[in-house]
């Protein structure tokens, strides 16, 4: 948790209320993606995601639990879920222990703080929905080296630099 008492805090949870948790920051970057999977795996027309450092989001209460979803590239994706209601709270792509955290917006107790800044996948994106013009659309992904606010950009490198020093090392043979 953060002692500065000026950074805002931001809480959600899951449907039952079993779980609770608490972003210590405002997201890195908000996006909606629009691939198929997400589709899928959220029941509606995209996944809406509030992207934080694994540093900076703490479970309160309640007990999760991670699911391994499939991915169309073949590399894991784990959905983090109340163990008692089954709502998905957060992504974590890659391995149980990513640099950064997709938190589903919609469990966010004021989601209206969070709009999009992007929509990806867009190529696949539900025909019947208009997207507005002032907001980047990309057909895939997008390089967050161009599109992210610099202040970002570095909290993702010193949270990339966290999580490198806490996995264990290799003893040598």
């Amino acid at each position: 948790m953060k002692d500065d008492q000026s950074t805002p805090c931001f809480d959600g949870g899951c449907a039952c209320g079993a779980v609770r948790y608490q972003m210590h920051a405002r997201p890195m970057f908000v996006h909606c993606c629009h691939c198929t999977r997400c589709q899928r795996e959220t029941g509606g027309p995209f996944a809406h995601h509030a992207m934080i450092e694994f540093s900076q989001l703490s479970l309160l209460s309640g007990e999760t639990e991670m699911v391994l979803v499939p991915t169309d590239s073949g590399g894991k994706h784990w959905v983090v879920r109340c163990a008692q209601c089954r709502t998905a709270m957060w992504n974590e792509h890659g391995t149980k222990r990513a640099v950064t955290r997709y938190v589903r917006v919609g469990t966010l107790d004021e989601p209206n703080q969070f709009p999009p800044l992007a929509h990806i996948f867009v190529r696949s994106k539900q025909a019947w929905l208009s997207l507005s013009s002032e907001i980047p659309a990309f057909q895939g992904y997008y390089d967050a080296a161009k599109l992210w606010p610099e202040e970002s950009l570095q909290r993702y490198a010193i949270a990339k630099a966290a999580r490198a020093a806490s996995r264990p090392r290799k003893k040598a043979e």
